[in-house]
């Protein structure tokens, strides 16, 4: 059975982000997948400081949330990565997330993450496109250099309300689309 971990990297529950990215899971769960959410606002992710420990095979020395959330990424077939636009960049619990991903910057650890699928949810206030685009570049770029493959984008412009997203039929539909893509194994759903 595939394994999906969707990671928030919104603040806020109940949010536009939140209920993407668990739309895509849904999507993922009713074509046969495991998928299960982690919420970054609720753990302990500190800073990268750029140590190298975990290059030389030891833990990260920050024991924080994030070795058990290496743990989770391993263990998953697919990622599905979601955080509002703030300032034209991801949010700062999505920014330290990546930060920390360095983990994976070794060969030693790069098999946890090379060849895997990611999709990417993006809800943003303004209704201009461009609001958007560093944040999916931020992404693709990391992906890419990941070894890793953008299986899709849920990218939504003009969410200024809590739960507007709700409202969007055809987002709520793409979302749910990647998801089954996902736990297909194809993914190749893109931005709407």
């Amino acid at each position: 059975m595939i394994r999906i971990l969707g990671i928030v990297g919104s603040p806020r529950r109940g949010g536009n982000t939140d209920i993407l990215v668990e739309r895509v899971l849904a999507g993922a769960r009713e074509a046969g997948a495991n998928a299960e959410t982690v919420y970054l606002g609720g753990l302990t992710v500190k800073e990268c400081d750029g140590c190298h420990a975990c290059w030389q095979g030891r833990e990260c020395t920050k024991n924080d949330d994030m070795n058990a959330l290496y743990r989770a990424i391993n263990d998953a077939d697919a990622l599905v990565l979601g955080t509002p636009v703030y300032w034209y960049a991801p949010t700062a619990l999505m920014k330290g997330f990546v930060d920390r991903l360095v983990y994976y910057n070794c060969d030693r650890n790069r098999g946890g993450v090379r060849g895997k699928k990611a999709a990417v949810v993006v809800p943003y206030e303004e209704d201009d496109q461009a609001t958007a685009s560093p944040v999916v570049d931020f992404f693709v770029r990391s992906l890419r250099y990941l070894e890793m493959e953008l299986a899709g984008t849920v990218v939504v412009g003009g969410m200024a309300r809590k739960g507007q997203v709700l409202e969007r039929e055809d987002a709520l539909l793409v979302a749910a689309k990647l998801g089954q893509e996902l736990a297909s194994g194809r993914g190749t759903v893109k931005a709407i």
